[in-house]
């Protein structure tokens, strides 16, 4: 089964707890909070999605699925954890060494929390492939991280091909998970490529009838 994971980076303050509850009600699986530093990219949504977050601890019980784009992993993993995330996924790209990544993900998996590592649009997937037996889910990035509203990168796809046929072919349980430019025209590309989860924004944030957006994502990923 496939599930859908809904970026809420583009949500505005002036609406977050009416869209935050649409969202749940429209039948998303996780709300997924893309934590920026303005470093490791150029925009900071540190102090937004740390209200957000906030806001769904209080009215919803569904997971969240925490993306973070940042340069200081360790000290976000302790400030986000707080929130009881399902998952917390940090990038391959800022960890300096193996031993630095091995560290992040047994911190998280210290506080009982799924590990997810992401790859950009640039690296080759074959670097995360030593990293597969210690986690949960592979974040492959459809495009450059950092802002909502892109357009999927087609050959993006290919690595995740590649790497549901590793996973499969090494008998692993990983996760794939696909983030960016994702909507109802291309979500079967990325879905028969092997991703069991996509992450969509803008596709649903933006418009008029979450729900039935939603279901055609859905209906697309059956």
């Amino acid at each position: 089964m496939v599930e859908v994971s809904a970026s809420i980076l583009s949500i505005q303050p002036e609406n977050a707890i009416q869209t935050l509850y649409n969202l749940e009600t429209a039948k998303i699986d996780y709300f997924h909070i893309d934590v920026m530093d303005g470093k490791f990219v150029e925009n900071n949504t540190t102090t937004k999605m740390t209200e957000y977050c906030e806001y769904l601890n209080s009215i919803s019980n569904l997971p969240l699925d925490v993306h973070l784009m940042v340069e200081d992993v360790e000290s976000y993993i302790h400030s986000f954890s707080i929130f009881e995330p399902n998952i917390v996924t940090f990038h391959l790209e800022a960890g300096k060494d193996k031993e630095q990544i091995m560290k992040w993900i047994q911190m998280i998996k210290d506080k009982n929390i799924r590990v997810g590592i992401s790859v950009k649009p640039n690296t080759n997937i074959e670097e995360i492939y030593e990293y597969l037996p210690y986690i949960h889910l592979v974040l492959v990035m459809t495009v450059e991280p950092g802002k909502g509203g892109q357009e999927l990168i087609l050959e993006t796809i290919d690595k995740i091909r590649k790497l549901h046929q590793y996973i499969q072919k090494n008998g692993l349980e990983v996760d794939i998970e696909a983030d960016g430019g994702i909507n109802t025209n291309n979500a079967s590309i990325i879905t028969e490529a092997g991703a069991n989860m996509i992450v969509s924004g803008s596709a649903i944030v933006g418009s008029d009838n979450y729900a039935e957006v939603v279901s055609r994502l859905k209906n697309k990923l059956s």
